[in-house]
């Protein structure tokens, strides 16, 4: 590594069990929800609430942290903040306002602070940039530890015991957070120019506009692909093997995407996740009951996600000053909430009367939109993105 200073392994392990967090609790959640027998418009809902802070919880923190300097302070608290909440989970029971009260504190803490660290990981990496792949992917890494490993294990135990495991790895990325030291150059800065000066941009605007469709696109996979597949006859192991194969081509897509940004434009690379992603919901919708396609398009997780993610994280390092990283990274984030919450409700209220089929075509459809929308940007801008 170019740069000896790096705090390459700690980064790398606050990646890690920040995300194994996400890995047992984005495929597993709803299935422990329906093992307390909240039904499907009730598990939307309350996923719907935990994607809902990152809409608020993000920007707060972002303007937080730019304009006092203490970027690595306010991810510390948080990450402390997260493993509190998540005893609160013990004690709700079978209550739907209990249950919903929790996630929203949890989630609000959990949203928060992944912004800022992204913004803490660029910031020691400066000019090394190209290494944020090699770091990142280990969350990624994290996130298949979980996924397929609690498949495995509630194949062998009951679902219950899903909170404890969950509590444990926000602990130790609690613990890990506070190994991480600031970086040297983060510090309070005085913008001459507004967030909004920024956003006002039509390459900027289109961009995020494309990011919400994505993640709305994103939602009936998230919130409903195990209970979609359990219906279907397969066990948890293998759904935890589908999920983990798609977070691996994830890794492997990390580690490879800054020659990816190398060779191609951001809005090449943007366009083609957005056509694969279109590829990957319809072969869910119309495959279900043939294993050998669902395998398959698993892989294209690699640039639903991991892709996408890489060129956006180049973008906003590009498009906003030094002083507005920690929003711009913010406005990524909180859209990215609200992409999944809003999906993930609708999904919810109508899984049942339209049916899993119906509901991953207007996934599809709405990546379509998104890339006549990019196109409309990258016109009206005049310029690679």
């Amino acid at each position: 590594m170019p740069n000896p200073t790096l705090p390459f392994w700690r980064l790398s392990a606050f990646y890690f069990f920040y995300f194994a967090v996400l890995g047992g609790f984005m495929p597993y959640w709803s299935l422990y929800l329906q093992n307390l027998h909240f039904d499907e418009k009730a598990i939307g809902q309350l996923l719907a609430i935990s994607m809902l802070t990152r809409i608020v919880a993000p920007n707060f923190w972002g303007y937080l942290a730019d304009t006092t300097g203490k970027r690595i302070e306010l991810v510390r608290f948080g990450a402390v903040m997260i493993s509190v909440f998540w005893l609160g989970i013990f004690f709700v029971g079978h209550s739907f306002y209990l249950m919903a009260l929790v996630l929203f504190a949890y989630s609000f803490f959990q949203n928060a602070i992944l912004a800022q660290f992204e913004a803490v990981t660029i910031a020691h990496l400066g000019q090394d940039r190209d290494l944020y792949g090699k770091i990142r992917l280990w969350g990624s890494v994290g996130f298949i530890a979980t996924v397929a490993g609690f498949g495995y294990l509630f194949d062998v135990i009951s679902i219950h015991y899903l909170p404890v495991l969950l509590l444990a790895c926000a602990v130790i990325a609690a613990v890990f957070s506070f190994s991480v030291p600031r970086p040297a150059q983060e510090k309070k800065t005085k913008e001459t120019h507004t967030i909004w000066h920024t956003l006002k941009k039509p390459l900027v605007f289109s961009f995020f506009i494309v990011h919400f469709l994505l993640q709305f696109s994103h939602a009936p996979y998230y919130s409903f692909y195990s209970v979609y597949l359990e219906s279907h006859g397969y066990s948890r192991g293998v759904i935890g093997l589908l999920w983990a194969l798609g977070v691996l081509a994830e890794v492997i897509a990390f580690t490879q995407s800054h020659r990816l940004l190398q060779k191609f434009t951001e809005y090449q690379l943007v366009l083609s996740c957005l056509l694969l992603a279109s590829l990957r919901w319809l072969v869910i919708a119309f495959a279900v009951d043939t294993p050998a396609l669902l395998w398959m398009v698993q892989v294209l997780h690699a640039f639903s996600f991991a892709i996408f993610h890489a060129a956006a994280m180049s973008f906003i390092y590009r498009e906003f000053s030094q002083g507005q990283q920690g929003q711009g990274q913010a406005i990524y984030s909180a859209l990215w909430g609200l992409g999944v919450a809003v999906g993930s409700w609708l999904a919810g209220m109508v899984w049942l009367p339209l049916g899993a089929t119906s509901i991953f075509c207007i996934a599809a459809f709405s990546c379509w939109v998104a890339m006549i929308v990019l196109r409309l940007g990258y016109q009206e801008q005049q310029k690679p993105y």
